[in-house]
């Protein structure tokens, strides 16, 4: 099962998503989390994407997509 869960900051996206990993015992994947995890780690996609926060921009896609996918390989 995949779901999506989108919405402008604040709505309650992640607390709605614990609540639904918890109650199906499946992974909880947050783009913001992958990407704060990225930049701490310094990785290069990760400091890539600080250029981009640091200056005000939005994260391109493909960097964003970057950092999904190295993600995603994990087991869980």
């Amino acid at each position: 099962m995949k779901l999506l869960i989108m919405g402008p900051p604040g709505v309650g996206k992640g607390t709605q998503a614990n609540r639904i990993k918890s109650k199906l015992n499946i992974a909880h994947l947050s783009t913001g989390d992958i990407l704060r995890a990225e930049i701490e780690k310094r990785t290069v996609t990760g400091v890539q994407a600080k250029l981009y926060m640091d200056a005000g921009k939005l994260v391109p896609d493909q960097v964003l997509l970057d950092i999904i996918q190295n993600r995603i390989k994990n087991p869980d």
